[in-house]
């Protein structure tokens, strides 16, 4: 046999193709068999760049995937990602057959279990633990008698209707009420307005300057009481220049907002 002749020869029945079309073909088998997706995994390599486009890994014990928020996306995501927080990631697998890779384009996050928040909540506590805000030191005087009270919860929850009635039938005061939402999307960053708009109150102006500061919601799963858990949450009631006491969940239940307020209660029980 001619081996040169046997090497230049066509292969048989091997199917030849030219890259786009494999590279094509690939993407459309990806995308058509996974359609749309929820994968669990810890977030890893996490950057969020001036675009507003946001990249991380989703890895296990054994593999990763690389993932993307575009920025449209990033405000509806339910949670804010960062590394080391084990999630589960809804969204779409695309393929880039210029650069031969895949990625997972992430529309909704999760937690992955009660496991999971506790592992964040607890970093964040020693983080902010070691930052000194739940010193004692730092804690305020409350007034013997206090004349305005403030009030951050929301304005459709039991909690504002018990807290109105305990008030007046123990303690009639004026109060100031400043509606929020207190759990899902948008609710942390509510919270941290409301209170710090009453410290920034300086009782120059047509709303008086609280006395004493409540933030409170009735109790919940861990996961409804997360914004509670938010830093940002719990930064401003560190340092919010009025005396604040935390009424979140129940008798049994911790947030971190706890641990930054002047004093701690479980909400009034209804009257």
């Amino acid at each position: 046999m001619d081996e040169g002749f046997a090497a230049g020869a066509p292969a048989g029945n091997v199917p030849e193709y030219t890259v786009s079309e494999i590279s094509g073909a690939i993407r459309r088998t990806l995308e058509g068999t996974f359609g749309r997706v929820r994968v669990r995994g810890e977030i890893t390599e996490f950057k969020r760049y001036p675009s507003g486009h946001v990249y991380f890994s989703l890895k296990d014990e054994r593999g990763k995937i690389a993932g993307v928020v575009w920025r449209g996306s990033v405000s509806r995501l339910g949670l804010v990602p960062e590394n080391g927080l084990e999630i589960i990631a809804t969204g779409k697998i695309s393929a880039y057959g210029e650069r031969s890779s895949y990625q997972l384009v992430v529309e909704r996050m999760e937690y992955a279990g009660e496991g999971a928040l506790l592992a964040r909540i607890e970093r964040l506590r020693l983080k902010l633990a070691e930052e000194g805000l739940f010193d004692a030191e730092r804690k305020r005087r409350f007034p013997l008698l206090p004349q305005v009270i403030g009030v951050v919860t929301s304005a459709q929850g039991a909690v504002l209707h018990d807290i109105r009635t305990t008030l007046a039938r123990r303690f009639p005061r004026q109060l100031l009420v400043w509606p929020v939402a207190v759990q899902g999307e948008g609710a942390a960053a509510q919270l941290t307005a409301a209170i710090n708009g009453f410290s920034q109150l300086d009782g120059t102006g047509p709303v008086p300057r609280p006395d004493v500061l409540i933030v409170a919601r009735g109790g919940g799963s861990l996961e409804d009481l997360m914004a509670f858990n938010d830093e940002g949450v719990v930064r401003a009631a560190a340092a919010c220049t009025i005396p604040l006491i935390s009424a979140v969940g129940h008798e049994t239940d911790t947030t971190l907002i706890d641990f930054a307020a002047d004093r701690r209660a479980p909400p009034p029980p209804p009257p």
